[in-house]
């Protein structure tokens, strides 16, 4: 793995060397080429005298090191990306000069040429800690600075940075070669930025290119004037021009929401938001700079879930400027207090502030999913996870810490009280902005405003790992009445904490008149304990169904009382209450995946809530877990003729659903994973889309979805490389040139399967995006014989990766390459011999591979459990 780590003992040792107040002049001048960048960082800091630490640089070449007015020798100084400080004085001065490179990986500053139109854009990266690719720094979070950025860019650049600009100047002279692609070279323009409020170096950031624009302002709670920017790359502004109005208004609604629900105005000076290609996360939340993936500009349609996913996303990022940047944790073990809040504030502005109103329903479908995958692996850890060291880190921005954690916040919301929630959240705020803080601090904050005692719910749900089931025991009497209701909780052996939850129980029937499934009565409960009575519903007519978790205010695995499970098996698609279906559906999903519900009768329960779903998320996630079940988890003789029945099914939906519809366009996109070569109506129906000689009322063949209809025949041996490269010709840009690479590699021949391995693996001109399609395009029809080499071939390439690879590019080689529809026993067998290989490995490497072979493992279980109940 290239780059240095660092510990968490080093950052501590190195927090008390350095003292006091911390300031950084960094100058960088973009204008050298295509290849590096000149980096210049002064940094004033008090220092316990006499001491010796570090500062923190990925730089190609260090050319000068002055330290209070003496120069030290890069060769003795410079080494493992770190710069050595020794007999520091009280007060210090140091300047480093540097050659840093830019990056197509999304790691530090990162370079994209659009082929579109041949222009160069560059945007920064710099979480976990990667402003040390960019700059000399003390790059760990608790070494707050306050930071004065200069640049020399193009002089038809835009340069933005966390604050606004102090002043430009021109400067003459030329740009290097490269600078600007195939552009002429063009003269140099200086830019000054105002000094920014203390802060951690990893939310600075720095942006260059000829980016399109468009401004507003925002009349801010505190009086002041918040001047708004957006920001996206000049071959897609005409399609984010019909956006721009909204993503500011729900930005400022996201202000106006935050602002009054924690009392607490935004406190920066502006707030960007800059669209930018090849990203490697969803977003970042830079101080007053926000990065944004570009793919969320739509230019073709796109699902109502991605729609409303770019909307939790903006509001999501805007949530960090307060909890995160405004106030950021100590160490990296306390990341959840940025993200799970984030994630949970998001979710609920979203759904009270916006007009996606089930985004409550989206959250239990995709992010509770995803924290109920992880927190049943080998792998889970505590929300407040144990960090050693950066490695540590990288691979906890997972399921636990995002999905996991703001379920617990949501359960504690329900705890506590929403309106002395947010009292404890306004004085932790207040209490240590501009500063640093820890779970501590926040518990402090909250027990004081709610009165309760929180460190025995701490210890439950943030320092324990493991996720409860919940399951009902209900008898009914003669008369129809119900005569007693047992809860009983249960922990995995692995993880024994039983937890105080609160939870709701609802009741629905079915109203014979409408044909719905609708909530008669709704009470919450304390759930404590292994045996929990409910003497509320004693005496009360038993109804059609009772939901366990109503509302979704807990987080638990749910197990229905038998005559609900099988009342909700035959009436799930007519639930009339998006997130009691939501919540329902993902506990059947779970029962799947524990090989404890038959997959086949998932998937009939799965088809027919499909007929009536319209809550977007939801019906992508039980798409996706349609897939999944009759791919991996249905009996291995029968997976065939089921893949066969779900495509069949899925594409009679698709025929029978409101042209135009969001549904209507998601089942055909799930259709397209379902071809196999030789099939022949399979080829006629995509092949007719394609050419227009089949159509779908309302089902436009835009950009995106010629590319999916592409990728579908070549994943058949129906679309060849040269069809391929025509098509790209036909209009080449960053996005098709990854969907180019998607269908190369979907390809099914051993030649094709070989040059994606290849281009995934060793191709280092290859962008990070383009080497996550080329990865996915391989283990997307990587299956049987063809795919068999592979098994043997990943485990033994996965310490290359490890080595060569920065963190992220390895991550995306580790999970999309493994071949999950290879022989799974021999997949688990090779993985295990592995990791008994490798008990010494990086603790995130090893994590890596413990998951996939328990998804693996997984699959053999669930799937021989499906054929003994066959």
């Amino acid at each position: 793995m290239s780059g240095s780590n660092l510990t968490r003992t080093e950052a501590e040792e190195r927090k008390s060397v350095v003292t006091g107040p911390v300031h950084y002049a960094v100058s960088l001048d973009l204008t050298q080429g295509a290849k590096d960048f000149i980096s210049k960082s002064t940094i004033t800091f008090d220092a316990r005298p006499g001491e010796t630490t570090f500062v923190d640089l990925i730089a190609d070449a260090v050319s000068s090191i002055d330290l209070n007015g003496e120069s030290l020798d890069p060769q003795i100084c410079f080494a493992d990306s770190r710069i050595e400080l020794p007999a520091l004085s009280d007060h210090n001065v140091l300047t480093v000069v540097s050659t840093c490179q830019y990056s197509t990986t999304g790691e530090g500053l990162h370079r994209s040429v659009d082929p579109a139109d041949g222009n160069v854009y560059l945007y920064s990266q710099f979480e976990v800690p990667d402003a040390r690719r960019v700059y000399a720094v003390f790059d760990q979070p608790d070494i707050k600075a306050t930071f004065d950025f200069d640049v020399n860019a193009p002089q038809s650049w835009i340069v933005t940075s966390n604050m606004p600009v102090k002043g430009t100047q021109d400067l003459g002279g030329t740009t290097a070669e490269g600078t600007l692609g195939e552009h002429p070279a063009e003269s140099v323009k200086h830019w000054i930025f105002q000094t920014t409020p203390v802060m951690s170096s990893y939310l600075t950031a720095i942006c260059a290119g000829p980016y399109a624009q468009w401004h507003t302002e925002y009349a801010n709670e505190d009086g002041r004037i918040v001047t708004m920017a957006q920001y996206c790359r000049q071959s897609l502004a005409e399609d984010f021009a019909k956006d721009v109005d909204y993503l500011f208004d729900v930005t400022k609604k996201g202000f106006a929401f935050y602002a009054k629900t924690w009392g607490v105005p935004y406190p920066y000076a502006k707030y960007d938001q800059i669209y930018v290609p090849e990203y490697n996360a969803g977003a970042m939340e830079n101080i007053g700079m926000v990065t944004i993936r570009d793919s969320y500009v739509f230019g073709s349609k796109v699902t109502d879930a991605l729609a409303e996913r770019r909307v939790v996303t903006v509001l999501h990022e805007l949530a960090h400027m307060w909890f995160g940047d405004l106030v950021t944790m100590k160490w990296w073990n306390d990341l959840w207090l940025n993200e799970s809040f984030a994630e949970f504030m998001s979710s609920l502005c979203t759904a009270e502030a916006t007009e996606w109103k089930d985004s409550w329903a989206t959250f239990t479908s995709g992010e509770k999913s995803w924290a109920l995958v992880q927190d049943q692996m080998p792998t889970t850890h505590p929300i407040t996870a144990p960090i050693n060291d950066l490695h540590d880190t990288e691979v906890n921005f997972d399921g636990i810490t995002y999905a996991k954690g703001a379920s617990v916040l949501k359960q504690l919301v329900a705890y506590v009280g929403r309106d002395r929630f947010f009292k404890g959240i306004n004085s932790y705020l207040n209490k240590y902005q501009y500063a640093n803080a820890t779970l501590a601090d926040l518990l402090n904050e909250l027990e004081v405003a709610s009165g309760r005692d929180l460190k025995a719910w701490s210890r439950q749900w943030l320092e324990e790992s493991g996720i409860d089931t919940i399951a009902a025991d209900v008898t009914t009497s003669a008369d129809g009445t119900i005569s007693s209701m047992t809860l009983t909780q249960s922990a995995p052996a692995e993880h024994p904490v039983v937890r105080s939850q609160r939870m709701g129980i609802g009741f629905y029937d079915l109203n014979a008149a409408t044909g719905k499934v609708t909530r008669s009565q709704s009470f919450e409960l304390d759930v404590d304990g292994e045996k929990t009575t409910v003497p509320q519903v004693v005496g009360k007519k038993r109804p059609d169904f009772i939901l366990l978790n109503d509302n979704d205010l807990t987080y638990a695995k749910l197990r229905f009382d038998d005559a609900s499970r099988e009342f909700a098996a035959e009436n799930l698609y007519r639930f009339d209450d998006s997130l009691a279906r939501a919540v329902v559906w993902l506990a059947f999903c779970d029962m799947t995946r524990d090989g404890e519900y038959s997959a086949e009768r998932f998937i009939d329960v799965s088809l027919k809530m499909l007929s009536t779903e319209h809550e977007s998320t939801t019906f992508r996630y039980a798409l996706a877990a349609l897939k999944t079940t009759a791919k991996l988890y249905v009996a291995a003789e029968r997976r065939e003729d089921v893949s066969k029945r779900v495509a069949q099914g899925l594409w009679d939906l698709a025929n029978a659903a409101e042209p135009g519809s969001d549904e209507q366009f998601q089942l055909v996109g799930a259709y397209l994973d379902y071809g196999e070569e030789g099939d022949a109506p399979f080829v006629s129906n995509v092949r007719g889309l394609l050419d227009g000689t089949l159509k779908l009322q309302g089902l436009e063949i835009d950009n995106n979805l010629r590319w999916q209809l592409i990728t579908a025949l070549a994943s058949v041996s129906a679309f060849d490389d040269a069809a391929i490269d025509a098509e790209l010709k036909a209009n080449d840009t960053t996005a098709n040139r990854e969907f180019a690479y998607g269908a190369r590699a979907s390809v099914p021949t051993a030649q094709a399967k070989e040059w994606a391995w290849q281009e995934a693996i060793y191709n280092t001109e290859l962008t990070n995006s383009q080497l996550d399609a080329a990865a996915r395009g391989f283990c997307a029809t990587a299956k049987g014989k063809l795919a068999q080499p592979y098994v043997s071939k990943y485990f033994e390439t996965v310490d290359w990766i490890w080595k060569n690879r920065t963190f992220h590019m390895a991550e995306t080689l580790l999970v999309d390459l493994y071949p999950v529809y290879c022989d799974a026993a021999e997949l688990v067998r090779l993985g295990d011999v592995w990791l008994e290989s490798h008990a010494d490995a990086d603790r995130a490497l090893r994590g890596m591979i413990i998951q996939n072979v328990d998804a693996s493992r997984r699959v053999l279980k669930v799937s021989q459990a499906n054929s003994n109940a066959a």
